[in-house]
């Protein structure tokens, strides 16, 4: 989503008690950043205006949350959203975090001492040319780095209007050790989530009459060790 530059979204980051300006700092680290340091973390790639992780966090204050964007404008966006959800809830944001990062080098700012729980992908760029199918943030070169930081059994929400996308995606997801646990091409008729929180693109989608695509894609252990002797033998065959 393109977005028009607003000069006042960097000052009012920097002088927010919950943005990270600086996410290199902390990899390996994150738990250290929040007020409840024992909090699982949960990670929304490409959070935009924050609708979402503004009344996800809100509702979940047992479980610490990091946004990502690249984008100023749309983190100053996502700042208000969230301030202004949690006023309503009289509550001071603590237990989450945004910043501002390309995704495709996350691996820069988490690794596997950050034990990620859980990842957030929503309606996401569907790169549908061949040539940029690999800046998906669901294809498998970037599903290989989020395992890098994933605890096993961790599970990633991915929601999307895209058909191809979804379609791949499910691809992706087992090429790379991952087990389908739920999937649904018809989210509002059969929800497979234990709360849908509803983004600005779904809603504008679902007007549309567009059927909203979702999944849960679960890193299981017994995958991750198949996969591990498939890749040993290979090497093995190669030599």
């Amino acid at each position: 989503m393109r977005i028009r530059y607003k000069k006042w979204a960097r000052p009012e980051l920097e002088a927010s008690t919950f943005y990270e300006d600086n996410p290199e700092e902390w990899k390996g680290k994150w738990k250290e950043h929040f007020a409840i340091k024992e909090n699982p973390i949960h990670l929304e790639l490409g959070c935009g205006k924050g609708q979402f992780i503004s009344q996800l966090a809100v509702e979940n204050q047992e479980i610490n949350y990091i946004a990502i964007d690249l984008v100023d404008a749309m983190l100053g966006l996502a700042k208000r959203n969230i301030e202004a959800v949690y006023q309503e809830k009289n509550l001071e944001p603590k237990n989450v975090i945004i910043t501002r990062f390309d995704i495709e080098r996350i691996n820069l700012i988490l690794d596997k001492n950050d034990m990620i729980e859980r990842i957030y992908i929503n309606f996401c760029n569907p790169w549908p040319k061949g040539k940029h199918r690999k800046k998906r943030l669901t294809h498998t070169r970037q599903l290989e780095k989020y395992k890098e930081f994933l605890k096993l059994n961790s599970e990633i929400y991915f929601k999307t209007d895209d058909d191809d996308l979804f379609e791949s995606s499910l691809n992706y997801f087992k090429e790379t050790g991952f087990e389908i646990i739920a999937k649904t091409y018809d989210l509002h008729k059969e929800l497979i989530f234990e709360k849908n929180i509803e983004t600005e693109h779904e809603k504008m989608f679902t007007e549309q009459g567009i059927k909203i695509k979702a999944c849960i894609a679960r890193l299981v252990e017994k995958n991750m060790l198949e996969m591990k002797k498939i890749d040993g033998n290979t090497r093995c065959n190669r030599q």
